[in-house]
């Protein structure tokens, strides 16, 4: 049972690239609306279609750097040569049972959040069935070349060693059963934040 205290109820999806990840996120906000999603930083350029702010808080990495100097990142990954990423300290500690906070990081970064904040924090990890299911996935998305579906499908097969370092293990290879795990665990989970 977690404290009386109010503090930070912080839920995280994490997840190799490909997994569901971002669809069973918008699942679970519809299914659970007082779950906001926290906007990660970014040194990464924005997309034509990214609004800053609203799909990341797009940074130079000078900002990015005097962020995390500052302590005012929670997490910093380098997730990609070049291209970092972040949650920002501020928005994590606003979170409280009444209005939890979702986060949807990295393996890495994701593991960090849990130990910093413990039993105020549920990390769940969405597996794919397989590592092959999961290259076959980013293969059908046809955004990726060559280069890049190697780099991820090596950084997956990576990320897929944590899975039991996580509070649960989510199968995604029937997106209304998992989306409806997630959904109970989450759940269960802000009842006792």
């Amino acid at each position: 049972m977690l404290s009386e205290k109010r503090g930070p109820c912080i839920v995280i999806l994490a997840a190799p690239s490909g997994s569901g990840k971002t669809t069973i996120a918008s699942k679970l906000m519809d299914a659970v609306p007082s779950v906001s999603f926290s906007v990660s930083a970014t040194t990464r350029p924005a997309r034509s279609h990214e609004i800053d702010g609203v799909h990341y808080h797009f940074m130079s990495l000078p900002d990015f750097e005097r962020h995390l100097a500052d302590g005012r990142l929670l997490e910093s990954e380098e997730v990609y040569p070049g291209c970092w990423y972040g949650t920002l300290l501020s928005v994590v500690e606003k979170s409280h049972k009444e209005a939890p906070i979702l986060l949807d990081i990295d393996v890495v970064g994701a593991l960090r959040v849990k130990e910093h904040y413990r039993e105020r924090c549920l990390a769940l990890f969405i597996s794919p069935p397989s590592a092959e299911e999961l290259e076959s996935r980013l293969r059908a998305r046809g955004t990726e070349s060559e280069k890049s579906l190697a780099e991820r499908s090596s950084k997956a097969r990576y990320e897929l060693t944590f899975a039991d370092s996580f509070d649960h293990v989510v199968v995604n290879d029937d997106l209304e059963t998992a989306v409806k795990a997630v959904i109970d665990l989450v759940s269960d989970f802000i009842r006792r934040c």
